[in-house]
């Protein structure tokens, strides 16, 4: 069958309505799902037809199956985990990333989308304060993006110690030392486990998560041969940082690659008035963070950055005779995991281009600024004790026993007004607000104050 333009015009057309109904409801739309997954398995389920179907009824009826089973994390009153929402230049290159169909792994094979991307990583770096000469991969999220950075981190400290992990393996070879904050995020423990590294060394930390530097120099005089350090922008709970100057400079007098975990809190670097959270972090070897989170990019836009390009690319990349090279310049699957992949640096491209440097720093300050504003209001609220120091866009509150606590927060979720996830920090039960969407405005802070305030009224 012809791939007719017109083919796709029904699809296309019902799609459009449905996404622009959503987003027309988000306003006034409360948070959690109408229905549970084994509620809509009928809708959706059933055996698989004989017959093809018209792909505009194919749209209506996956909207019918799962738009009542749908959260609206793009809210702004949606505070969950750390999930942010989509830009609308952001979304619209989304749309035709997916139209566009491109292959993104071969500068040769598209490269409009190589030229995008590498656009992107160019002002990525600038706005950051990374190495200008930093190789920049796009993977498909934080996690993915710690893989990478640790992937070269393995390669290089290995080849410092003489052992040739490409060829040899691990088995047999020098045991590689992680060191890592007793707060880090559990997915840097997951990408040493894929990486074959094993359990890290935790490190003493402070109230607020950071790495106490005392506590990593003798954790560091502690071991002998390839080491890595693993850095933190952004506690999970605290939304603190580590002090990275000290820190760094503590791991390269031991000769250790240092990795930063920046999943959210790295964008913290890209306003003058939170820049001093993470100074210094410009001196590591390696770090990762998600678009998705502080700069509101569709999923599947996490970031990987590696000082050295060359431990990067002998861990990553691959020769054969079908993959046709236009040039010696590295092509993106010498940066990612993947061969193949969709062009997930364009919506990148868009969103930073949407809102320049000014915008980024506007919407960086903006997000910390409606965390205080949420801090504020809650800390009003009777029994409510705010935890933490909120320094970025995380904020925790106890409402006294861990009962109670819990309590609290089931009451909030039933409500619907807002969602705000509930977490356990320093032993003890905590509603969790982690402030990521660009739409968050006043209204939504009044509103959400309100909800706990009503929850914990109620309770």
């Amino acid at each position: 069958m012809s791939a007719r333009p017109e083919l796709y015009t029904q699809a296309l057309e019902r799609a459009w309505k449905h996404a622009r109904d959503w987003l027309a409801d988000m306003p006034g739309r409360r948070v959690p799902p109408r229905a549970n997954a084994d509620d809509l398995a009928g809708v959706l389920g059933g055996p698989l037809p004989d017959e093809p179907s018209d792909p505009g009824t194919v749209v209506d009826q996956l909207v019918a199956g799962v738009e009542p089973g749908l959260m609206a994390m793009p809210s702004g009153r949606f505070f969950g985990w750390v999930i942010g929402g989509t830009l609308p230049a952001a979304l619209g290159a989304d749309w035709l990333t997916s139209a566009w169909d491109q292959n993104a792994g071969m500068r040769f094979a598209s490269p409009g989308v190589a030229a995008a991307e590498e656009a992107a990583a160019r002002w990525l770096l600038d706005l950051l304060g990374l190495p200008p000469g930093a190789a920049v991969g796009f993977t498909t999220g934080a996690t993915m993006a710690s893989f990478t950075g640790l992937a070269a981190a393995r390669q290089q400290v290995l080849a410092d110690a003489g052992w040739d992990v490409e060829r040899l393996g691990l088995a047999g070879g020098p045991t590689v030392h992680v060191l890592v904050g007793a707060e880090r995020h559990d997915s840097v423990d997951l990408a040493l486990r894929y990486l074959g590294l094993g359990a890290p060394t935790p490190v003493a930390a402070d109230d607020q998560g950071r790495v106490v530097p005392a506590a990593l120099a003798e954790a560091l005089a502690a071991v002998e041969g390839p080491t890595i350090v693993v850095l933190q922008a952004g506690n999970l709970h605290s939304g603190a940082c580590d002090p990275f100057r000290e820190c760094i400079s503590l791991a390269h007098e031991r000769a250790a690659w240092v990795h930063v975990d920046g999943a959210f809190g790295l964008w913290a670097a890209a306003t003058p008035a939170l820049r001093h959270l993470v100074d210094g972090v410009g001196t590591a070897d390696s770090w990762a963070t998600d678009a998705h989170k502080t700069l509101n990019a569709p999923y599947d836009c996490g970031i990987s950055v590696v000082a050295h390009p060359q431990p990067l690319q002998a861990a990553m990349s691959v020769r054969t005779s079908y993959l046709v090279r236009a040039s010696d310049v590295p092509d993106p699957f010498d940066k990612v995991p993947e061969l193949s992949r969709r062009a997930r640096g364009v919506p990148v491209w868009a969103a930073l281009r949407s809102l320049g440097r000014t915008g980024v720093a506007t919407l960086v300050d903006g997000l910390a600024a409606n965390a205080r504003a949420l801090a504020e209001g809650i800390a009003t609220v009777p029994g409510a004790e705010v935890l933490n120091e909120v320094v970025f866009t995380q904020v925790c509150v106890s409402f006294g026993e861990d009962a109670r606590t819990r309590a609290v927060t089931e009451r909030l979720l039933a409500d619907g007004t807002a969602w705000m996830s509930g977490s356990r920090w320093h032993g003890r039960d905590v509603l969790r607000v982690s402030v990521s969407n660009w739409s968050t405005d006043q209204g939504d802070v009044a509103a959400s104050v309100d909800a706990v305030r009503r929850a914990a009224l109620a309770v």
